[in-house]
């Protein structure tokens, strides 16, 4: 399924808007209809606030399918009691209108009574002992969150293909491990990270950065690029040489600076040696924003 042969065109012009859709069975309906004539079927799961990013996202699942369906749900599931669900950009207009031209078919977005029709579900899926560490020392039960509302994304929409960005790399982790471990019959695809010309990563909460705290937010991919530099000498001075970029921007606190085992995503040894992945979060102003880069350890 991952292969990069463009798929046909859809009988609907690419310059049409797509559909939205708010109920699960609409949804079911459409998908099968679509598979009835032979379509397979790509995804794309988002909370909105569609940036170019996730629009990157999009044009990969098109490549992929002949159906493509993005999903706009702020899933309540994966905010804690003091995080953002009310201050999360809830931006559909936008959103279709970007979506626009890109050869989505169906958007489906729907309420949360919707999705979760007698409250917050007593079934989850547990994300394990990665899922408490970094993202999840910060953001407790996000993950769980996260992999309960994929989980029932995947069952309604019954994709051959998800759409990931390597931004959220913990989350890719997660995943695909969920989609391995619990037999999911789909494909995970993973797209790099878009990023500003000066090297900030694309992230909806962007938009709540001031002009000097966007300056400051460059902080995460200067302290990424001083690690991947430094990482021939080891992961101790990668790490050292990433810290120390947060020194000279005293408008971000660093929440964390990690390198892991992209295959584990559990921290390195000292004496690691070859691909890796550091991950990085801080906070500017008010905002949190993550990061990540591939690094190769000498």
């Amino acid at each position: 399924m991952n292969d990069t042969t463009p798929a046909d065109p859809p009988a609907d012009s690419p310059a049409d808007p797509p559909a939205v859709v708010g109920t699960i069975a609409e949804l079911r309906a459409r998908v099968a209809e679509a598979r009835a004539g032979g379509a397979s079927v790509a995804f794309v799961p988002t909370m909105g606030a569609l940036h170019d990013g996730h629009l990157a996202l999009v044009a990969r699942a098109r490549e992929l399918a002949e159906l493509v369906v993005v999903s706009i749900f702020v899933n309540p599931l994966q905010f804690g009691p003091n995080e953002d669900l009310e201050r999360y950009p809830r931006t559909l207009d936008a959103d279709v209108a970007a979506l626009r031209g890109t050869g989505t078919a169906l958007v489906f977005a729907p309420a949360v009574d919707e999705m979760y029709p007698h409250g917050p579900t007593q079934t989850r899926i547990v994300a394990g002992e990665v899922g408490g560490l970094y993202e999840g020392a910060s953001r407790p039960g996000h993950f769980d969150g996260m992999l309960t509302v994929v989980a029932k994304l995947y069952h309604i929409v019954q994709p051959d293909v998800a759409v990931f960005g390597q931004k959220d790399a913990q989350q890719v982790h997660l995943v695909r491990r969920m989609v391995r471990e619990l037999d999911f019959p789909l494909d995970i695809e993973v797209v790099e990270t878009v990023r500003e010309a000066d090297g900030l990563a694309l992230s909806s909460r962007n938009r709540f950065l001031g002009e000097p705290e966007r300056r400051t937010a460059l902080v995460l991919s200067e302290a990424l690029a001083a690690a991947a530099a430094a990482a021939p000498q080891g992961a101790q001075e990668a790490l050292a040489e990433a810290v120390a970029a947060f020194g000279d921007h005293d408008g971000a606190e660093l929440d964390y600076f990690v390198i892991v085992d992209p295959d584990t995503f559990l921290p390195v040894a000292d004496d690691a040696a070859g691909p890796a992945l550091a991950l990085v979060a801080a906070r500017v102003g008010a905002t949190r924003l993550i990061d990540n880069r591939r690094v190769v350890l000498g």
